[in-house]
């Protein structure tokens, strides 16, 4: 069995969800970090048995690495996955993809001119009852979808936007749509599909920065059905994210890992053992490695294959888009019609 070499770029929190989940995939072995500070590069490598280096170049030219993980800051995403993707590696990016939709864009187009592997970190899709829900879905056991919401009512102190000089900011963090929101809106269209039209509101209400902390918007899919979109890190003291689905022929409910409410016709509800933990809400480092694992073994499943992984480069472009075009309608104060992906 052939053993994967992975290189990760950036060595900050998120970057040990990527450390975590390699060490435990059989045939996965980390080869080499790169961080900006010699410092956090040297200890990083020893804590995990690597090699390193502060100039992130140096790894993309080795060839003892296979795929890379950029765990940067978000605004370096774009920059540093098309330098990856030039360079001939597979290459999974931490959510967002990018911080523009031409950015984003770009990455695609580069990932298909090159023949390798794009996909970026949405790893809650791997989640048991995401799973579930995307099959009955699929099957047309809730009949025609009528209207999918969407909440995210975190809450980030401050201080967290203090700790670092480009929190907050739109170009290099974004805001609780384009940061805390973005796997619930890839959920939102991973269900329900592509967006005919947007109408959205944002508003920076509770904190000093630049982007927003509170983001709304309506929704209609091409399929017909509607949709309402929440994210927020105002609210106190912080509630676990949530998404309701509303069919013709009946409803399921989702909060944090849980199934709160199932009534779909000769399906029963999903069981499974799982945590009751649910992390993200006040903390974004509180949350498990184990689907980063599950993503990152897909992905390695998709290059074995030749076929495509469950996130795509296109899934991460389509949620920028979304954000996108949200913050272009609350900036003209209208509803925008959206071309068919």
């Amino acid at each position: 069995m052939k053993t994967w070499n992975f290189g990760i770029i950036g060595c900050g929190s998120v970057a040990d969800f990527h450390m975590e989940a390699i060490r435990q995939i059989e045939g996965a072995n980390l080869t080499v970090v790169s961080s900006r500070n010699e410092d956090t590069a040297k200890a990083t490598a020893e804590r995990e048995g690597c090699a390193w280096t502060t100039d992130y170049r140096q790894l993309i030219r080795r060839e003892d690495v296979d795929i890379v993980c950029v765990t940067t800051s978000s605004g370096s995403h774009a920059r540093i996955g098309l330098d990856v993707l030039n360079a001939g590696k597979h290459v999974v990016i931490e959510k967002p993809i990018a911080m523009s939709a031409n950015d984003a864009a770009e990455l695609v187009r580069t990932a298909k001119e090159r023949g390798v592997t794009l996909s970026v970190i949405s790893q809650r899709r791997f989640e048991v009852q995401h799973q579930a829900v995307k099959r009955v879905l699929e099957e047309g056991a809730l009949g025609k979808l009528l209207l999918v919401e969407m909440s995210l009512p975190f809450y980030r102190t401050q201080a967290y936007y203090d700790s670092a000089d480009w929190r907050g900011t739109i170009s290099e963090d974004g805001g609780a749509l384009m940061n805390q929101g973005i796997h619930s809106l890839d959920l939102l269209l991973w269900f329900a599909g592509g967006v005919r039209s947007v109408f959205g509101q944002v508003a920076t209400q509770t904190h000093k920065m630049e982007a927003e902390d509170l983001g709304l918007a309506i929704l209609q899919f091409d399929n017909g059905a509607f949709g309402t979109i929440m994210a927020s890190t105002s609210i106190q003291p912080g509630f676990a994210a949530a998404i309701n689905l509303y069919g013709e022929l009946g409803t399921i409910k989702l909060e944090g890992n849980s199934i709160v409410h199932w009534t779909v016709p000769d399906r029963n509800k999903p069981t499974w053992i799982h945590s009751d933990a649910y992390g993200g809400v006040t903390d974004p480092k509180s949350i498990p490695s184990d689907f980063h694992q599950s993503q990152l073994i897909d992905i390695i499943s998709s290059i074995e294959t030749g076929g495509s992984p469950l996130v795509t480069g296109e899934d991460g472009l389509r949620a920028v888009q979304l954000v996108e075009a949200i913050y272009e309608s609350a900036a003209k104060g209208v509803q925008l019609l959206l071309p068919k992906s």
